[in-house]
């Protein structure tokens, strides 16, 4: 394949031009067209038949010893015959770039078939018993083909393939090539395995890309499988190509790279008969080719995530020019070429990393999104799709995420613990870069439930459907994320060996606030939920203001829990919201203090999880946590302890005004709204401590762990 460089060489300008397609890049077929046509330039040049060879698909065998097998035909005689020349009838040796057009490979990518080309590709390590039944069947199987037979009728030189044809029906003839296959290999290797052909007495052996009528009815056959596959017998007939627009013959059975078009997905097209698609899907017969070769490049700019291929097809919006062609072949050879799967980087991430490396038109640069998920060989689900998005999309999420994470809301002062904690060996709470977790699927895999199998999705997964949205720029409902991120934490409080999910809930947090931070609607909500999506105003957090010391005469607990809520949209603006968040603050301050000072195993936190709070048992859990703080408030007073007050006296106080009007009976709050802040508030309370033993003069009030 070209490098950029030598592409740019080879094609100049206005060269280019006459390649590319006259109209606007509108749909994914017009990308595929565009990728297919930059990958036959770049692998096998021009020509009528450039479209139509694989020259990749055996690129692993290049200067591999043993990866050519070469049988040599002498038809120039009356009757033909093997070569007896010093090379002999078979010629075993290395395939390399240079033979690369002479053996004019074409995979036809199917089991038990042989391929479009005279030239076959032998599976990996074939044994000389099997490589000498593919070296036979050069002539007695391709050559006797119907559709090659076809081509030998029309074509001028068609005498070349019935010569080789009936050299195929020469029982003795074949017996003795096999024999000289095996005897001419060493043992079992992987290999190309094709034909030389003498036609003239003087002449010298030709390859078959020397030979105008193998490449014509290598042609045929690619073609004839775009009519004729699967339950269609003929699936073809002229009609408007959809992709360039001219009157030609359309096939209706193309092979498309992401399987959107198959004639087995019945379910799909209501009614559909195979061998009449050629009118609902009409692709000229070029234009069919161009899209498979666009293959190379369409693999490489998809992934795997949860068990579907997620598809990020880079392309620049309206007409293509030469210049963004140019740029476009750039990442696309990067994504392609470059050692992409040993550095692990996701086509996002390679795109991202070119953007910084060689600046684009950001604007003009768009990608096609998409994930499939297959359920059985021919059928497909679609997970959502777009036109529309850009590399800005999952970068700015992943750097609203980074900033997050270094807000007064996890990154602590001298006097007292951060709102809510990190730790290092949680990806969503420790980190710089979290572009890779992002865009691979992980962001949502660390945060949302991951349902019967912890891996694949199934067509309603929330994870696969929000991570395509992300990458769309389309807007996630507030309250499915709220649905999602209870569920998982549900599911993780049943471990009994790690108890409350802490740093589960803190990494949802920080994805709600990343999502509503970063420069594009990725929040929806409707009415008590708008303030969830609106962006925090935490103070960013710098070595200079860490360290910074608290005013005179206030308490860093008080201080710190009001500074949280005023600067949380979602507190600030709902007193139901702030005082399901408080209640879970007290009770996760009071269980921390059971766990610790009284080496409770069993907590307020174990007795109240996040499944049984609901607006009618709000006013229970209250009570009963507020009568645990008096109860210890007693029992400290009773000792040596003396302050004025109850225990976590700065959460009970704003905790009672919240609860007590409005009735929680007469809460409008969604369910999954008051547990996901509920279970925010158990972190919070959780993690609230006093950084070193003598900060605040060790305060009894404060909540200690």
């Amino acid at each position: 394949m070209l490098s950029p460089e030598e592409f740019r060489q080879t094609y100049p300008s206005e060269e280019l031009l006459d390649e590319l397609p006259d109209n606007p890049i509108s749909s994914l077929r017009d990308i595929q067209y565009l990728y297919g046509t930059l990958f036959t330039l770049a692998t096998t040049g021009g020509g009528p038949y450039a479209p139509y060879l694989t020259p990749d698909a055996a690129g692993d065998l290049i200067d591999e010893p043993d990866s050519l097998i070469v049988v040599r035909v002498d038809a120039s005689g009356a009757t033909p015959e093997f070569a007896s020349d010093n090379k002999g009838p078979v010629w075993v040796t290395k395939y390399t770039e240079a033979l690369v057009p002479k053996v004019a490979h074409c995979k036809y990518p199917a089991a038990r078939g042989i391929d479009h080309s005279i030239t076959h590709q032998a599976g990996k390590n074939s044994d000389p018993k099997k490589l000498a039944r593919y070296a036979k069947e050069r002539l007695s199987k391709w050559a006797s083909d119907s559709v090659v037979q076809e081509t030998a009728i029309e074509h001028d030189d068609g005498w070349i393939i019935d010569s080789l044809a009936e050299l195929g029906e020469d029982e003795t003839a074949l017996e003795q090539l096999g024999d000289e296959v095996q005897t001419n290999l060493s043992g079992s290797t992987t290999a190309l395995l094709t034909v030389q052909i003498k036609v003239d007495t003087d002449g010298a052996y030709q390859w078959p890309g020397e030979l105008d009528v193998a490449m014509t009815a290598m042609r045929s056959r690619k073609l004839s499988k775009l009519v004729s596959k699967g339950k269609a017998s003929n699936s073809a007939g002229k009609a408007t190509d959809l992709i360039t627009g001219a009157q030609t013959r359309t096939v209706g059975t193309a092979q498309d790279p992401l399987n959107y078009f198959l004639g087995k997905q019945l379910e799909k097209f209501p009614g559909f008969d195979p061998d009449e698609a050629w009118r609902t899907h009409p692709i000229s017969e070029d234009a069919a080719i161009t899209l498979m070769n666009a293959e190379p490049f369409i693999d490489a700019c998809s992934y795997r995530t949860f068990g579907a291929r997620v598809y990020y097809l880079p392309y620049f919006f309206g007409k293509p020019t030469v210049e963004d062609t140019y740029r476009l072949y750039e990442l696309l050879y990067d994504t392609l070429v470059e050692d992409t799967e040993k550095r692990g980087l996701t086509p996002i991430e390679t795109a991202y990393q070119f953007r910084e490396d060689a600046p684009l038109d950001e604007n003009s640069l768009r990608f096609y999104v998409s994930a499939v998920m297959p359920h059985q060989m021919s059928r497909f689900d679609v997970f959502g799709e777009t036109m529309n998005g850009r590399i800005q999309y999952p970068a700015s999420v992943a750097t609203a995420h980074r900033d997050m994470l270094r807000t007064a809301a996890f990154e602590s002062g001298t006097d007292r613990t951060a709102a809510l904690p990190t730790h290092e060996k949680w990806p969503l709470l420790s980190g710089d870069d979290f572009l890779g977790l992002v865009s691979s699927g992980s962001y949502f895999y660390q945060t949302f439930p991951t349902g019967d199998d912890d891996t694949d999705a199934s067509a309603d997964d929330q994870r696969i459907q929000a991570l395509v949205a992300v990458l769309s720029g389309d807007p996630l409902p507030v309250s499915s994320l709220l649905d999602s991120y209870v569920d998982r934490i549900i599911d993780d409080s049943g471990d009994d060996d790690h108890g409350f999910p802490v740093f589960r809930v803190a990494s949802q947090y920080a994805q709600l606030c990343a999502l509503a931070s970063a420069p594009h609607t990725f929040l929806e909500a409707t009415g008590t939920q708008q303030p969830i999506a609106e962006p925090p105003t935490y103070d960013s957090r710098t070595m200079l203001d860490i360290t910074e010391p608290i005013a005179d005469g206030g308490f860093a607990g008080a201080e710190k829990l009001e500074s949280f809520i005023k600067d949380t949209p979602a507190l600030a603006s709902n007193d139901e919201r702030c005082a399901s968040f408080l209640l879970g603050a007290l009770v996760g301050a009071v269980g921390n203090y059971q766990e610790h000072k009284h080496n409770r195993s069993t907590t307020l936190v174990d007795q109240f999880p996040v499944q049984s709070v609901t607006s009618s048992r709000i006013k229970k859990v209250t009570e009963s946590a507020i009568e645990k703080t008096i109860t210890y408030t007693r029992q400290e007073k009773k000792g040596t302890a003396s302050y004025p007050g109850t225990k976590f006296d700065y959460i009970v106080d704003r905790l009672r005004k919240r609860v007590i009007n409005p009735d929680p009976d007469d809460w409008k709050l969604d369910t999954a709204d008051l547990r996901f802040y509920y279970a925010l508030g158990l972190t919070y309370g959780m993690n609230d401590r006093p950084q070193t033993p003598n900060s605040e003069t060790e305060q009894p009030n404060s909540a200690t762990n």
